[in-house]
């Protein structure tokens, strides 16, 4: 991790399989880590099998911590907007529970603020309402070791490939293009 001696801040947010947003969340310049877990939920230190279940209340998101003086929080929801479906509920292609569902967890009153902003404005986009819930970060649990950094670990694991491979394809594309 670069330090630069400035002050980062961090975005917590699931979008479905927690695989597939921290690859795209690692390519965006500024984004100084990125770290799969589970929030939103009730049970304290859920493991993976537990979160699965669907009765832990958790979702598989990703913190993403940033440098703000290189890429803004509102960059950080804009891309939120455009690497999943916010209008599905509890599922985003095949992955379906609520441990997919579509949240935003905010740490401040001014990244609540701005989450609410941006809902409105990507809403615009979308033919279907937004199902996104937008609720306060009471706790984050980082998931199990093999989790993080997973595409990255295994870019030739059938998920990665079918899956991860395309949104990060696309997402390259439009980093490259600027649309």
């Amino acid at each position: 991790m670069e330090n630069s001696g400035t002050q980062t801040e961090v975005a917590t947010l699931g979008g479905g399989c927690f695989w597939c947003t921290e690859a795209i969340y690692q390519m965006l310049p500024g984004v100084k880590s990125v770290t799969s877990g589970y929030a939103g939920g009730t049970t304290e230190n859920p493991t993976y099998k537990q979160v699965c279940s669907g009765k832990t209340g958790h979702a598989e998101v990703v913190q993403v911590e940033f440098d703000p003086q290189r890429i803004a929080y509102e960059k950080i929801l804009k891309t939120f907007w455009e690497v999943h479906d916010p209008t599905t509920l509890n599922r985003q292609g095949n992955d379906v529970g609520t441990q997919y569902r579509s949240i935003i967890l905010y740490n401040s009153e001014a990244q609540r603020l701005a989450a609410e902003r941006s809902k409105a404005e990507a809403q615009k986009r979308f033919r279907a309402p937004i199902v996104t819930e937008i609720v306060p970060l009471k706790k984050f649990y980082k998931a199990e070791g093999y989790h993080q950094d997973y595409y990255r670990s295994n870019p030739n694991q059938p998920y990665c490939r079918s899956v991860i491979q395309p949104k990060v394809e696309k997402f390259q594309h439009e980093l490259a293009t600027g649309t």
